[in-house]
């Protein structure tokens, strides 16, 4: 099964130097449903999902 890109998304790097910019506010919106994005963050270490979730504000990973 292939593995998701989301350590080296293009759009969140997007949102990560400009948040407010289109392209940067389509990957919070899509980060906040993503089935993709969920099994990454269930993947991760809990220190750095929680380092995660309190950067982009995603209290679901808490």
């Amino acid at each position: 099964m292939a593995q998701a890109g989301c350590a080296d998304c293009k759009f969140r790097e997007k949102y990560d130097r400009h948040p407010a910019s289109f392209l940067g506010r389509l990957w919070r919106w899509h980060a906040g449903w993503c089935p993709g994005f969920k099994s990454y963050m269930r993947s991760l270490p809990d220190e750095e999902r929680l380092k995660l979730a309190e950067r982009y504000s995603l209290p679901r990973y808490k």
